[in-house]
């Protein structure tokens, strides 16, 4: 009985020992695994290269001349010749108001003038007879004037034509007052004509300014008043993306510097550009100020207040040691980067210069020819200074 207990027992033993060696063998594989086994990776060749130096913002398309096209009378649109991404020119029709009562007024302003003027030549006509009429009555007071001192023109005849000339001459001057009078009304006349044409003109709206109309915010048939928009009309000759960037690099910015952009609309793709506007203006809660950088070229599709990064170049370098921005890690504020050294990784700490772009300058911590370790991100925590790699081929 006791020999068959302790078979039992060392059967049990046994046993234990076999899965305690299995579970210790697997925990060992996996360890090595995790721990020892070399890991497989990617490198990349430290070269020399161009590096640029650049600060980013983000900011919106824009137009640097914009207008709205809106009426100075109030009226009711009866035409509109252009639409919505329509071009247009200087001086081009836009669209046209109601003018049916302003014509009126300019045949009732036309008719006054002809009055006035029927009125100018009457006065005319009566300045002449006056002057006749003085004419004549100067010569009868004359005449009668040698003959009172013969006695032959009683004194009462000499009074009524003292008498007639005083009439006549006060008829010229009454003929002449209406004259002026009426070269007065005239002029007055003349001026309403003007008014009643320039509002006539007025329900013509012509562009300002070569352009592209961006948006169309009225139909035929409304009643507008001035100022109601009709269209949003822009220039296409100067199109800016304004761009808001940080008030540390404002002593590196200037205008006339190179810029690149990028649209979320196409953001695989540098467009080019130069900074042209500085503002002066910091805003007080995001402590950022605007940069206006015109755009040398645009998207196919394009479309002010779409949104863009700009990369503002501020310096460059050739012929330095570089090394892609995405492989530089942090460790404990400072950067750096594992590099394949005797098969192992190797951590090694840089002092950055420059950057911009894809790449950074390296002033110290990396050669010409070291080969930097890549891995995808996933895999990034299984480096550790020491670890074996392998570069898959």
């Amino acid at each position: 009985m006791f020999e068959r207990n302790r078979d039992n027992m060392m059967r049990k033993i046994v046993r234990f020992l076999i899965r305690l060696i299995l579970i210790l063998a697997v925990l060992g594989f996996v360890l090595y695994r995790i721990k020892f086994a070399p890991i497989s990776v990617s490198a990349f060749n430290v070269q020399h290269g161009l590096v640029t130096a650049e600060i980013m913002g983000t900011g919106t398309l824009t137009a640097h001349t914009k207008t709205t096209i809106s009426p100075k009378i109030q009226g009711r649109l009866v035409e509109l010749t252009v639409d919505q991404n329509d071009a247009v020119t200087t001086g081009q029709l836009l669209a046209r108001l109601d003018d049916s009562d302003l014509r009126e007024q300019v045949a009732i302003a036309k008719a006054n003038q002809e009055v006035t003027q029927a009125s100018l030549k009457r006065g005319q006509a009566e300045e002449e007879r006056a002057k006749a009429v003085i004419t004549l009555s100067q010569l009868e007071y004359m005449r009668n004037s040698k003959l009172a001192n013969t006695g032959v023109v009683s004194t009462s005849d000499m009074d009524k034509s003292r008498e007639q000339l005083q009439v006549a001459e006060a008829e010229g001057a009454r003929a002449g007052a209406a004259i002026i009078e009426a070269q007065k009304q005239i002029d007055a006349a003349d001026k309403t004509l003007r008014y009643q044409n320039a509002k006539l003109e007025d329900t013509r709206i012509y562009s300002p300014f070569d352009g592209l109309i961006t948006r169309r915010d009225r139909d035929v048939g409304d009643i507008i008043v001035p100022g109601a928009s009709i269209f949003q009309l822009i220039s296409t000759r100067e199109i800016w993306v304004s761009a808001w960037v940080d008030e540390s690099a404002m002593t590196m910015l200037r205008p006339g510097q190179k810029a690149r952009l990028v649209f979320r609309s196409d953001h695989q793709k540098n467009y080019s550009g130069t900074v042209v506007r500085i503002s002066r203006e910091v805003d007080r809660e995001t402590r950022e100020f605007l940069v206006d950088v015109s755009a040398d070229q645009l998207p196919q599709n394009w479309a002010i207040g779409q949104r863009a990064e700009v990369f503002i170049q501020t310096g460059k370098k050739d012929n330095v040691v570089r090394v892609p921005r995405r492989l530089v890690r942090w460790r404990g504020g400072k950067a750096g980067v594992f590099v394949i050294s005797d098969g192992k990784a190797d951590w090694r700490n840089l002092n950055l210069g420059i950057m911009g772009g894809e790449f950074a300058e390296v002033e110290s911590g990396l050669s010409v020819g070291d080969k930097i370790i890549t891995v995808p991100e996933p895999e990034v925590q299984k480096l550790q200074p020491g670890r074996r790699v392998v570069v898959a081929p």
